[in-house]
């Protein structure tokens, strides 16, 4: 049975990568065909050229907004899960902190982030406030959903067994509202690599979001996609990351 899954899984892995690489080809094939102007669209093969011709610099962005990304991400999940629980455990509170939340998550980031710039200042912390307003809507509200689904038949079971607060919050509560927390965790923090890059945009002198505003303006299209494959990259390995880590947790619903 694990042998057929294996053999399935490397299946899927194949395939994907035959129609990434059937892309890639059909792109090469499509500008050099119609001599579509570098500037305007570039082949993957001038792409992967100046990705190599400057490789140290894109290093050194990747990093910043790798560092920006996780750091707001976990900032996020930090203060969202115990911002959920006295949710979950204080039904008032969310007819009164859900409507604030819900106010500041329909508040565009991209409108916000030049606020949080002058309020803040240059550097990585206005980067990482954006990333951290993007990531906690969904994972507060993703946590809460998870802790207030509880079956009610086994906090009945639990209580007629003489279980203690704590021991329903960490034995029951915890483990069923996992799943939750998770999606909320892989919505973040695919929301968090766009946020690092709206900070970017909007105020920075490194970062992946950087280069691709001043290769755009100076018309270095090559460079610009070289930089946005790494943004795609860094979001897809986050995700898998995060999907990873539910794995492990929610043992259960990966068996």
């Amino acid at each position: 049975m694990s042998r057929d899954l294996t053999s399935g899984t490397w299946m899927r892995v194949a395939l994907s990568c035959l129609s990434m690489l059937g892309l890639v080809v059909a792109w090469e094939i499509t500008v050099r065909w119609f001599s579509i102007p570098e500037w305007i669209l570039p082949a993957p093969s001038s792409i992967a050229q100046v990705a190599l011709e400057w490789r140290v610099d894109l290093m050194h962005h990747s990093w910043v907004t790798l560092y920006e990304t996780l750091a707001g991400f976990m900032a996020a999940l930090a203060i969202a899960l115990p911002i959920a629980i006295v949710i979950a455990y204080t039904p008032i509170l969310k007819h009164t902190i859900y409507p604030a939340l819900l106010a500041l998550q329909s508040v565009p980031k991209v409108a916000i982030a030049p606020l949080i710039t002058l309020w803040v200042g240059f550097g990585a912390m206005p980067k990482i406030i954006v990333v951290f307003l993007v990531c906690f809507f969904p994972i507060v509200v993703s946590a809460a959903a998870g802790l207030e689904a509880t079956s009610k038949s086994r906090l009945d079971l639990m209580r007629s067994l003489k279980a203690k607060p704590w021991q329903v919050f960490w034995r029951l509560r915890i483990p069923e509202a996992m799943p939750h927390i998770m999606v909320g965790c892989k919505v973040g923090i695919t929301f968090a690599v766009i946020g690092a890059v709206i900070g970017e945009f909007v105020g920075s002198e490194e970062g992946l979001g950087f280069l691709i505003l001043t290769s755009t303006a100076q018309s270095k299209t090559s460079l610009a996609f070289s930089a946005l494959i790494i943004l795609t990259v860094i979001s897809i390995a986050l995700y898998y990351l995060v999907e990873q880590a539910e794995k492990m947790l929610v043992v259960w619903k990966s068996q």
